[in-house]
Order: C-alpha cells, then structure tokens, then sequence
C-alpha cells in the first residue's frame, strides 16, 4: 500500500519515552529511609511492591477510576501497603512520605528520559508538522501530528511536559480542548480515561477518533485533511501490547528495542538500525513478522524507504 501525504505518529511512554532514573523499589527505600522507617532492603520493597499493586489492581482496576477513585489516592493506597509490613501494629507512615513519592513519580524526578526523545522531537518541529511550515526535506509526510497512547493514569502529560514537550490538553473525555499549533504532542490517549488497556482495539480507536476531532476543530488552511488521508504508525516497547495490539487495530507499528533484547539480531545485521523479526503471538498459532528499530533515529530511514 502506498504511504499516505500524512502521518499520525503515536508513542508508548514508560519505556518508550522514559524510564525510572532508578528502580521503582530503589527510589521508595531511598525516601522511606529517609523519613526513618528501616528493617528492609529493595529487594524487599521490590517484593512488596509488587504484591500490594496487583491487589489494589484487582480490587480497584484501572486506578480506581469506575468508583470515582483519582489516581492520587489509588497510588497512596498502594503506597501504604507497600510499607505496611515494615511499620509496627497500628503506626502510621511519616506524614510526608506517600505526597513525597506522589510529586517524585508525577516529574522528571523520578524518571529520565531516553537520549534519542528530545533530538527526535527537535527534528519534528523543524520538519513539516502542520499547516504553514515549509516541509524539510528528510522528513518523508506533508504532515504529521503525535500523541501518546499509554496503559496508565493522568500523571502522563505532566511527566512529559516536565522534560520540556510541549502536550496538548485534549484527552478523552476532554471536551473540544483547543490544540495549540506549537505542541510536540497534540493529545494524550490514557486507559484511564478508556476504560480498556492495550492491546484492546478500543484503546487505538480512541486515538482515532481524537485525531477526528483534532481535525475538524482546526482544519487545514486552505484544505480539509481527514483521518483517512494519515499513515497510523505506533512506537513501542512492548510486543503484545504495544506492536500485536496496533496491528490487530490496523494500525502499523515498530517495536523500539530499548532492553537491547535484539541486540544480537542487530549485531548480525552489520549494525543496521533496523530490522525485521519473526514474533510469536500468543493468541495465534502462527508468527509475524515484526519491524525492530534500536532507537528513534532509526524511524525515518523506515518511512523515507516506502514508496
């Protein structure tokens, strides 16, 4: 199939775009430690951790949102019982732990962001991202609009603005928010707000059907682009969830190798940023071929290559 004039190019985000500066369980000790609560190691706040989110997943899935739980109150209930086990019977957390955790993972604080992001979205400003711009030669689409379409709650678009994108504030549920001509990301497409997670088709159709909205909110001067007239390219991490699911929604989709899971694969190919993969799919008793890239640099030599 021929590529279309136009691109709608969406991101995962942990993992993706950022990741913790350390580990989750490191940067909980480090805090509880220094509120005076001891008697663990990581490993055991690891251990925790993990047990008391997938209890508050179950009894509240989604972060609480169809009982009307903010996301805030999910993650200090999760919290809480994370340290349960290190505090005596019936004594309290330090009164500043859990709102310091809060702030900590909502900001660049608690994360750091992939050295390829920032020169990435640089790129895509000086390319020809909207109406009006002339169009870079190195960029292969008239135009190009990004969003992030992410399994997680509404702490996302600040995380991001913290390390200096630009995000719009459309969002499901927003209402017509108006979109801003300067924003690296023109919206954010949360589970939270779905109410399914990827790689559930639903998740992909509500970036779609933003990106509608998007456009008949702000058509181009001069013409009327529609949702049909963009490529639909999704970037993530993950197999299943992130290239299975995209695909599954008709969508095309590259896997970014930032475990370095492919680096033998990419070694063989004599340092090709790219390649393709055969994937086992879970659901399917056959395999599919799946397009690797080892960071961002390597997305326009992907899309400049297509006819």
């Amino acid at each position: 199939m021929d590529r279309k004039k136009n691109l709608f190019l969406a991101f995962d985000a942990f993992g993706t775009l950022f990741t913790p500066r350390r580990s989750i369980a490191a940067q909980y000790g480090e805090l509880a430690r220094r509120h005076g609560l001891t008697g663990f190691t990581d490993e055991d706040v690891q251990f925790s951790f993990r047990k008391a989110f997938k209890e508050a997943s179950k009894e509240h899935p989604n972060y609480g949102k169809a009982v009307g739980m903010k996301a805030p109150a999910w993650w200090a209930n999760v919290i809480t019982k994370t340290f349960k086990p290190f505090t005596a019977v019936n004594e309290s957390l330090p009164s500043q732990l859990v709102p310091e955790l809060l702030t900590r993972f909502s900001t660049q604080e608690g994360y750091s962001i992939y050295p390829d992001v920032l020169p990435f979205f640089a790129r895509l400003r000086t390319a020809h991202l909207r109406p009006g711009h002339t169009k870079s030669n190195n960029w292969p689409y008239d135009r190009t609009i990004v969003g992030v379409i992410t399994n997680s709650d509404d702490r996302i678009p600040g995380i991001l603005s913290s390390f200096g994108l630009r995000v719009g504030s459309r969002r499901v549920g927003s209402g017509n928010a108006l979109a801003s001509a300067d924003d690296d990301i023109s919206f954010v497409v949360l589970s939270y707000d779905v109410g399914h997670e990827k790689p559930d088709r639903r998740v992909f159709d509500a970036a779609q059907n933003l990106l509608r909205e998007m456009l008949s909110d702000s058509p181009k001067s001069g013409d009327f682009d529609t949702a049909e007239d963009f490529d639909l390219v999704y970037v993530g991490d993950d197999l299943e969830k992130d290239v299975l699911g995209a695909e599954d929604a008709y969508w095309k989709a590259l896997l970014i190798d930032r475990a370095g899971r492919c680096s033998k694969e990419f070694k063989d190919r004599g340092g090709d940023p790219t390649i393709e993969v055969l994937a086992d799919h879970e659901n399917s008793s056959r395999y599919r071929r799946v397009k690797v890239i080892r960071d961002l640099n390597a997305f326009v030599d992907v899309f400049r290559a297509r006819p």
